[in-house]
């Protein structure tokens, strides 16, 4: 509005004089004043945003970087839709309008086709791979051997069993995550956007018989500038330099928090050994990752440990109120464990410091719930660290107490002389020779396919339902696999309950519930947006989709205060007790006799709506469930080049964007760069001119006022 007020005020200054000057100057304002009215429609038509675009981000560690990034003001190349291996030799060799912006289906994201753009990179100006509604064959941008060099393995432990000697856990692994690339890449659903970019691929960049195609060209930019290089002690070291008032940080530690709860409450604020305490440890991963940014839901990777060891401590709830056995259960759930064990190391180094309720000397043993997506045919697997067996007392516990509680379900014992897979329980041998167990799928190799990649979905776990039912519907519908988890989860809580000393007579009576594990299926890999996981939050909205890292946006972890994510007021409903208090008094427990918030966290969730009704049934759930923090020590500690602790961190960024548009060749670009070189000169000529004019084109002649008698 006030552009339109200043030019009116402007023409109608100049619309006062009658000379020929005064004719151009005003056509001058005109001309800038419509140029001013149509620029921001002028950029929509020369681009097209594209929405449905994911990155691939930047992250470091203690000695590299890894990932990939555009530079700071966004590659642009012409885009060439890679059809074929083969078809490489057009972007990397032989196409003549360099850099090349390639488009290629997933079937074509292979390690081989990557590393050679990736060596030619100065033809290449980044990659966009289309993501289709179906899963390739197999598909694991993993390393094969994960987590190889913080495990519990190493040159001083099991030389022989460390960097897989004797196992290859992950053979499908192409590594692609771990690489670094100088360009940025993308990925595209399948969906109208990819299909109108290929469209403008074969209306003006195709080649055909082997010819150049003609100016314009369709060109896609990508902008993914990363503001973190080199490694993770650069990078820190670059957060400490302070030059502005509000200076930039250029990059954040991988953090989140760990969520654990026990049967037995503890005091919350006192730390340390506890005296005559044993405690059972129950443990599973939370995270996942893929190659792209905030993608991956980890179905068989995580969520079905997870799912399972919910489900269990569902199961025990009743009876370990009824009968409590003489030792602790400790349902732990760990995040970052997909970069180096964040979580995992970091609750130990809380137990070595005195930093956590109990300490290492309080653990029993240790139940760790890994993939445990049960396909048709398939065992399940006990797998023990051949090691620490050696020592007699840890391997009778192993064997009498860990192994006789599986007694009721198809289990195996993997050849004695094989490592532990990758797990957190590493983590805690690394500190002390606890017993322990992880209950996997495998026995060898992962049986998943998919094993850290964005194909790692609901379908990978044959999640599927009926197409005639509604979302509701579906979220009550007991899948297949939501029975096979619960079988497990059935397993997995009676062992515990055996394992912790409880009742061996009541053992019979614990069953895991199969509407409990269908719904955290479907909320976790389907839909978390619904009325379940609403009736078991805190407010109202759209609730967080699992993905990269921490389920959660996993990065940014300094908030002075957490989030609690799902699966904390998750264990919160499924092993607390719903109270009578008032919204008030949940928030205020202390106020009140026998309530405390040293030994129970107090949770206002908002309930079902029920028959008949159109407000919620909303209550306060206590539960001995808490956050700590999923920051690995080595932060803590200040060592970013640490060799014991994990030591990733995630480079920040201002903007991700992507857009196609057609680009004119070199010719048509220096002559229109002329062509404004020209017409600035003359304006510039014009201006000089009419300002050394400007006593005549805006003095105003008055005529004399006629006097009034």
């Amino acid at each position: 509005m006030k552009s339109h007020a200043m030019c009116s005020n402007m023409v109608r200054c100049l619309g006062d004089g009658n000379t020929s000057l005064q004719k151009l100057a005003t056509s001058i304002v005109f001309f800038f004043c419509l140029s001013d009215v149509s620029c921001n429609s002028v950029e929509q038509k020369i681009y097209v945003e594209l929405n449905n675009t994911v990155p691939c981000v930047r992250l470091l560690n203690a000695t590299h970087q890894i990932g990939c990034q555009s530079s700071i003001s966004g590659d642009t190349g012409v885009i060439h839709v890679l059809e074929s291996e083969a078809d490489l030799e057009w972007p990397l060799s032989k196409g003549p309008n360099p850099p090349y912006m390639v488009l290629l289906e997933s079937s074509l994201f292979t390690r081989s086709i990557m590393m050679k753009m990736k060596n030619e990179s100065n033809r290449v100006a980044g990659v966009a791979v289309v993501v289709p509604n179906t899963s390739p064959p197999e598909f694991s941008p993993h390393t094969t051997c994960p987590n190889e060099n913080t495990g519990v393995y190493s040159d001083n432990y099991g030389p022989n069993l460390a960097h897989c000697n004797t196992t290859v856990w992950n053979p499908r692994g192409n590594g692609l995550s771990y690489e670094e690339f100088d360009f940025p890449v993308f990925s595209l659903k399948e969906d109208n956007e990819t299909e109108f970019i290929k469209q403008c691929y074969l209306d003006h960049n195709r080649a055909v018989n082997g010819s150049a195609p003609q100016y314009p060209l369709c060109a896609m930019q990508l902008f993914s500038h990363m503001h973190a290089v080199t490694n993770t002690p650069t990078c820190m070291r670059r957060n400490d330099i302070n030059f502005s008032i509000n200076p930039e940080m250029v990059c954040d530690p991988l953090g989140d928090y760990n969520v654990w709860g026990s049967i037995r409450p503890y005091n919350d604020t006192v730390f340390g050994h506890k005296e005559n305490e044993s405690v059972v440890i129950a443990a599973a991963r939370l995270d996942s990752r893929a190659f792209f940014w905030e993608v991956s839901t980890g179905a068989e990777g995580s969520v079905s440990g997870f799912v399972t060891l919910l489900a269990a401590a569902q199961a025990l709830r009743e009876v370990t109120h009824e009968a409590p056995p003489t030792r602790n259960i400790l349902f732990a759930f760990f995040q970052g464990e997909t970069f180096d064990y964040i979580g995992s190391s970091r609750m130990v180094y809380d137990m070595e410091n005195g930093k956590f309720v109990i300490d290492l000397d309080n653990i029993h043993s240790v139940l760790e719930i890994g993939q445990v997506a049960v396909h048709s045919g398939t065992n399940l697997f006990l797998h023990s660290d051949p090691v620490s067996r050696r020592n007699n007392t840890v391997n009778d516990e192993v064997r009498e107490e860990l192994f006789s509680s599986f007694f009721v379900f198809l289990l195996v014992e993997p050849n004695v002389s094989q490592p532990l897979p990758p797990s957190s329980l590493q983590r805690f041998l690394r500190a002390q020779p606890i017993p322990g167990i992880v209950l996997a799928d495998h026995e060898s190799a992962f049986n998943n396919r998919y094993y850290e990649s964005f194909y790692d979905n609901a379908a990978n776990l044959n999640l599927t339902y009926p197409s005639d039912l509604s979302p509701e519907e579906q979220l009550e519908f007991v899948t297949d696999t939501a029975k096979s988890l619960t079988d497990v989860a059935t397993v997995v809580a009676r062992a515990l309950y055996k394992q912790a000393g409880g009742n061996e007579s009541l053992v019979n009576n614990i069953k895991a519930d199969p509407k409990i594990v269908t719904q955290m299926l479907y909320g976790f890999l389907v839909s978390s947006n619904n009325s379940w996981f609403q009736a078991c939050h805190k407010h109202t909205g759209r609730y967080g989709v699992l993905g990269y890292l921490g389920l959660h946006c996993f990065v940014f972890f300094c908030l002075l205060e957490p989030s609690p994510p799902e699966y904390y007021y998750l264990l919160a409903n499924l092993t607390g007790a719903a109270t009578n208090l008032t919204q008030s008094q949940c928030q205020k427990p202390d106020e009140l006799p026998n309530e405390s918030r040293q030994m129970y966290s107090y949770l206002w969730v908002q309930g079902i709506v029920p028959p008949n009704s159109t407000e919620r049934d909303s209550f306060c759930v206590r539960a001995s469930v808490r956050l700590t923090k999923a920051v690995s020590p080595a932060f803590e500690l200040g060592e970013y080049a640490s060799k014991d602790y994990s030591t990733w961190t995630e480079s920040r960024w201002k903007f991700i964007k992507a857009r196609i548009f057609l680009v004119a060749s070199r010719d048509l670009e220096m002559l229109t760069l002329g062509v404004g070189v020209a017409v600035l000169f003359t304006s510039l000529l014009v201006t000089y001119f009419i300002s050394t004019k400007a006593d005549v084109l805006f003095s105003s002649t008055r005529e004399p006022a006629s006097a009034a008698y």
